[in-house]
C-alpha cells in the first residue's frame, strides 16, 4: 500500500500482518479524498482540519489525509500489531508533531478536546464489519465534544450492513468490492 496524493504521494505505508486489520485499498482511499475535496459538505483538508482515525489499522486514512494538508491526526487503534505499524508510518514520514496514537477502545474513548485544539473536523470510522460499533462510538465523541461544527464523517462498512444512522445526514453513500463508505454529518 502507499499514499496515493498530496505532499508524500508514493511513500510505502507498512500494514499489520494477520487478519485482524482490513485496509482500505488504495482506490477507494484515493475515491474517498476525491470525494472530499470537491463536495460541498466537507471542510477543506488544510492546517486548521482536525482529523481522528477510528480503528485505524495501519492508520491509511490518517495518513492520507495528513498528506493532503490537514493539520493534526489522532490515530485510535487496541491491536498491537495495527500500533505497531502506525508507529512505523508515523516515523518513517517523521510525522511525529502532528499525530498521536492512542490505545484506547474507541467505545470507551476519552479525550480533551482542549488538548486536540478543538473538536474533530473529518471522522474516519472504519470498525470491523457487523459488530454494531458506529453508535457507541459516536456517542462518546458526542458527549465530550469531539465532533466539529460542520465535520464530516466517514464511516466504513459491509456492503450489506444497514446501520442505525438516526441523528445524521447522509450526504452520499458508495460501495468499492465488499465496502460500503458512507459519508454524513450531525443532523442539524
Amino acid at each position: 500500500m502507499r499514499i496515493v496524493g498530496g505532499k508524500y504521494r508514493g511513500r510505502r505505508i507498512s500494514c499489520p500482518s494477520g487478519k485482524l486489520t482490513r485496509p482500505t485499498s488504495d482506490q477507494a482511499r484515493e475515491s474517498i479524498f476525491n470525494i472530499l475535496s470537491h463536495a460541498e459538505y466537507s471542510l477543506p483538508l488544510n492546517e486548521n482540519a482536525l482529523v481522528i482515525d477510528i480503528f485505524a489499522g495501519s492508520g491509511a486514512l490518517g495518513l492520507e489525509a495528513i498528506s493532503r494538508g490537514a493539520g493534526f491526526c489522532l490515530f485510535v487503534e487496541t491491536e498491537p500489531k495495527a500500533r505497531a505499524a502506525i508507529r512505523e508510518n508515523i516515523d518513517t514520514m517523521s510525522l511525529g508533531g502532528v499525530t498521536r496514537l492512542h490505545r484506547r477502545d474507541a467505545t470507551k474513548l476519552r479525550i480533551a478536546a482542549s488538548n486536540l485544539r478543538g473538536p474533530f473536523t473529518h471522522i474516519f470510522l472504519d470498525p470491523p464489519y457487523n459488530k454494531s460499533l458506529i453508535r457507541p462510538v459516536l456517542r462518546k465523541l458526542g458527549e465530550q465534544g469531539l465532533i466539529a461544527e460542520g465535520a464530516v464523517i466517514i464511516y466504513e462498512m459491509g456492503k450489506d450492513e444497514e446501520p442505525n444512522l438516526r441523528g445524521y445526514e447522509v450526504y452520499d453513500e458508495r460501495i468499492w468490492g465488499a465496502a460500503k463508505v458512507v459519508f454524513m454529518g450531525v443532523d442539524k
